[in-house]
């Protein structure tokens, strides 16, 4: 697996501190397999997992650390687990799943990290899939059951009622 400088992780400060003690940079974290991330950080599977797989999905040209989490907040965990998915279903799946439409350049993301998984081809960002997006979302729209709400009217509905407390 290839080394990234500019991989981010949501680490606690324990897990800061171990990596720190242990001399290991961030971005290294992939030189290691989840069970020594395990003992190296004194963390879960579960977790060392996690740390795994967020690192790991950031290594996709223009991945970052949001959608990384994105794939993980589907139960993601490995480019294994998304060969041969599809980037429109599992838009529509992490549309459910939030409540909301999302932004459609995250439709391309899932479409990037679909053909990285079935081909490691590095030469693609996300933005090399929009129409093919596009053209798809034309001929077949989307699903009756997608949410009504976008992501930015439930950052606004949150807001709002945040604020009358």
């Amino acid at each position: 697996m290839k080394t990234k400088n500019n991989i981010k992780i949501p680490l606690t400060e324990m897990e800061k501190a171990a990596l720190k003690k242990h001399r290991i940079p961030v971005g290294k974290i992939l030189d290691f397999d989840i069970g020594e991330l395990e003992l190296l950080l004194d963390i879960s599977p579960e977790r060392a997992a996690e740390i795994f797989a967020l690192a790991t999905f950031q290594t996709v040209p223009s991945i970052g650390i949001k959608f990384a989490e994105d794939l993980v907040f589907l139960g993601y965990h490995s480019f294994e687990a998304l060969r041969n998915k599809d980037g429109a279903q599992l838009t529509d799946e992490f549309e459910m799943k939030k409540g909301c439409w999302i932004d459609p350049c995250v439709e391309d993301q899932f479409r990037l990290v679909v053909h990285f998984a079935n081909t490691y081809d590095a030469s693609k960002n996300w933005w090399d899939f929009t129409e093919e997006r596009k053209k798809f979302r034309l001929e077949n729209g989307y699903p009756d059951s997608r949410p009504q709400l976008s992501w930015h009217e439930t950052i606004k509905l949150s807001y709002k009622s945040r604020s009358k407390h």
